[in-house]
């Protein structure tokens, strides 16, 4: 299948999703929403489940990309951490996976993938790759907090010379998160994170 294909069935996923709880999304309103056979989605997919994990992935493929974005942007490196902590917060208030895969609460509207790899024997690297291990809350603090260590830190800074810095990145994700789990009022995430990492060292 052609990974358009692929897409075009991972967003008549989502769209379900948004409509009715994963255990009333049906495979076959999946396929016929992307123009598909029910076959076609099971070649792809191999089960409810399998379509589970390579949307959640998705997901959060998505979400690190955003990151990545955000780190990429302005000189200053707080405004970076920031533009990124707002990242990690708009997107969990928009996308109910990003909130579970950032929180670990996955409520019962939502798929409930486990984290752990499951046998694959699908033929679809794409989906190979779907079935291994998803990123837990803990994957995502360290995953953000090494990306913009290597985003943020002069080129051939040695590791052991990037202690502080990963504290404060780690503590912008970490704030991000708490504000996931509490919604700041209006421009509160922004406010948070350069209040705190305006008392870490430089």
């Amino acid at each position: 299948m052609m990974p358009a294909a692929r897409e075009s069935l991972l967003d008549a996923a989502y769209t379900a999703l948004a409509r009715r709880p994963w255990s009333a999304v049906r495979m076959v309103e999946v396929a016929a929403a992307a123009g598909v056979s029910r076959q076609t989605l099971y070649n792809e997919f191999g089960s409810k489940e399998g379509l589970a994990r390579a949307l959640v992935r998705r997901e959060a493929d998505a979400y690190i990309a955003g990151v990545d974005r955000a780190l990429a942007g302005p000189a200053d490196p707080r405004d970076r951490l920031t533009a990124t902590a707002e990242w990690t917060a708009s997107a969990a208030r928009d996308n109910a996976l990003v909130r579970a895969l950032l929180t670990g609460c996955w409520s019962e509207r939502l798929p409930t993938p486990r984290l752990r790899p499951v046998r694959s024997s699908a033929a679809v690297p794409a989906q190979r790759r779907a079935d291994g291990p998803l990123p837990s809350p803990g994957d995502f603090v360290a995953l953000v907090r090494d990306r913009a260590v290597a985003a943020l830190a002069p080129p051939g800074t040695p590791r052991a010379d990037t202690a502080e810095l990963a504290r404060s990145c780690e503590l912008a994700v970490r704030l991000a998160l708490s504000c996931v789990a509490a919604p700041p009022a209006d421009g509160g995430v922004a406010d948070l994170v350069r209040g705190a990492l305006a008392r870490q060292p430089a």
